[in-house]
């Protein structure tokens, strides 16, 4: 920044950037003359004990690393006939993010264990095109999100003006209506065309029982085969994602034996209701008001599920069939009452930011202990009208499976999300760690509050950056200088593993060097989600974005690693990247 007021004040200067060829960081140069045993080049067996023994890449063969130098032969000199790497090729190797990446690309999780032992890829009002009052409603945000690799789709179901045909949009509100029958089309032509694992879909139901028998009517000739539907009508337990493969599943209340057409709320958009406040439970899974003549306290939470059917309105049955996981909320029930876990069913409840919060303050090891046996859904508070998120971290240290969010915005919450799901391959589906799967000897679930010792400690080196000056125009971040860039690091996990650091700005650079090291101590890394942002500094304005990207702390591989970020809506710069080197103590 030095020179940026001089040339804003003599504008008429029109400066030179400086564009230089990044060099190789000391440690790199060090751990090459080190494998090659100080000769000048590096043989295909001595990159091999490079990638085993530096790397820690222990099942890296001879014919990953001939392929490995193919690339870099054939992408630096066109040609494949060098065998041997000099430095420069070296370099150029370890800061290719396809090649030497921070995570492993495919799907390496054991997939054979039942569903709520997963973290899944969840949205929430899936259909909505902007923010929650008057916003489009569309199938082309589920087209996107399933394109992403989202497993878990919303769709809030209302009968339209006449009672006659089912819409999906957001009720109560401005936005305007899709029809139902497009949205499933549109899920079973895009469902597996990013990873084959199952897509669920959860159902907000304000419906009669004959439009009921409608979606039912539409979603098996919609789906056919691929709708998944237990034989016996109920879910004693889960069954396994690769078990699912290329499944569609339906989840949400199953219909009430007393709700008659009566007690359905018909769309009417004509006019917003006021806003939620902080305390409305959500739109999902709510149910119309029960006959007055009913108690509703004379059933247990989820004993209402598979009553005697003798009162049941007959168009709903085939509908409660295809309903394979069973949804509940904590309307109208106790926090305490609805973590109750149940070992004759499988369920899945559906709890508000803020009773996850208040839930994970007053009872944290019964809501872990819940999710042990059951799927937990986590959606935003209502008064998210600009349809932002919240911090998904509180929802998987508590061991909640799908942490329901808006994908159609952007931030740093969103940017936690689809970094913590591009690992595992991005196939939508990251096994939950043994560590909120276990009890204690005393019968105990994991607490994320208590004050753990430190188990292991992350070390990141910060080298470098490049590829700025490819994807950015000369002028996008000063006018008359080159950038000023530094880098933010942070840890977000258990509350006691909470971190960060940030590097010094180095000015006037398109390739900054920085060589700085940041030490995580972490209590429960398994946890933990390591966010990394680039800022560009501005001296009197906000600083600029640069770039960012999150990644699992259990699925980092050791070593140098080429880091690429993302833009602000999470797509991945073709250039622009990050030289790091992880190890763990």
């Amino acid at each position: 920044m030095g020179s940026y007021n001089y040339y804003k004040m003599f504008g008429c200067f029109n400066r030179k950037f400086k564009i230089s060829e990044s060099e190789p960081p000391p440690d790199v140069r060090e751990a090459f003359w080190r494998f090659t045993e100080g000769d000048s080049e590096m043989t295909p067996d001595q990159l091999l004990k490079f990638m085993v023994h530096h790397q820690r890449e222990e099942s890296c063969t001879a014919a990953d690393v001939e392929s490995i130098m193919n690339h870099v032969l054939h992408r630096r000199y066109h040609s494949d006939t060098r065998r041997n790497f000099t430095l420069e090729d070296f370099f150029y190797f370890l800061f290719q993010d396809d090649l030497n990446g921070p995570i492993f690309p495919k799907v390496h999780h054991d997939m054979t264990a039942p569903l709520h032992h997963y973290y899944i890829y969840t949205g929430h009002n899936s259909y909505l095109t902007g923010n929650q009052l008057s916003s489009d409603c569309s199938e082309t945000p589920i087209v996107k999100a399933l394109e992403n690799g989202v497993r878990g789709i919303e769709l809030d179901l209302w009968p339209n003006s006449a009672g006659d045909k089912v819409h999906v949009l957001h009720g109560r509100t401005l936005t305007t209506p899709v029809p139902l029958l497009k949205c499933l089309k549109s899920i079973k032509e895009h469902a597996f065309v990013k990873s084959p694992y199952p897509v669920i879909i959860t159902l907000e139901d304000h419906l009669t029982p004959q439009l009921q028998a409608k979606v039912a009517q539409m979603a098996m000739s919609t789906f056919g085969d691929m709708l998944y539907c237990p034989e016996s009508g109920i879910l004693e337990e889960f069954p396994s994602p690769e078990s699912l493969k290329h499944k569609v599943i339906l989840s949400t209340k199953p219909p009430k034996e007393y709700l008659g057409a009566s007690n359905i709320t018909v769309e009417n958009n004509s006019s917003p209701s006021p806003l939620p406040n902080e305390k409305e439970s959500s739109d999902e899974d709510q149910e119309p008001e029960p006959d007055p003549d009913i108690d509703p306290g004379d059933k247990s939470e989820g004993d209402d599920e598979d009553t005697d059917s003798s009162n049941k309105k007959p168009e709903a049955t085939e509908y409660k069939r295809l309903i394979a996981i069973h949804a509940s909320n904590a309307k109208n029930k106790g926090l305490r009452q609805v973590l109750r876990v149940s070992h004759d069913r499988a369920r899945r409840l559906s709890l508000s930011e803020q009773e996850l919060e208040r839930a994970a303050s007053l009872y944290a090891t019964d809501v872990v202990r819940f999710t042990q046996h059951h799927i937990l859904r986590v959606f935003p508070k209502g008064a998210r009208v600009n349809s932002s998120n919240f911090r998904p971290t509180i929802g998987w240290i508590h061991g909640a499976q799908m942490v329901a969010f808006n994908m159609q915005g952007y931030g740093k919450s969103l940017w936690m999300m689809q970094g913590m799901f591009r690992s595992n391959g991005g196939c939508g589906y990251l096994k939950k760690p043994d560590i909120l799967m276990k009890q204690s000897s005393a019968g105990e679930a994991l607490d994320p509050r208590l004050p753990w010792p430190v188990r292991k400690t992350l070390k990141v080196v910060v080298y470098m950056g490049d590829g700025w000056r490819l994807d950015f125009s000369h002028t996008h971040f000063d006018a008359f200088s080159p950038p000023d860039f530094y880098t933010k690091i942070y840890i977000w996990g258990v509350p006691a593993d909470n971190a960060k650091g940030k590097t010094r700005i180095i000015e006037d650079d398109w390739a900054p060097y920085w060589d700085e090291e940041f030490k995580f101590p972490l209590r429960i890394p398994e946890l933990a989600l390591l966010r990394i942002e680039v800022r560009e500094y501005d001296r009197s304005d906000k600083d600029d974005f640069g770039g960012q990207t999150s990644l699992l702390v259990s699925d980092l591989r050791p070593g140098f690693r080429a880091v690429p970020l993302y833009d602000k809506k999470g797509h991945k710069f073709k250039s622009v990247r990050l030289l790091l080197r992880f190890q763990f103590e």
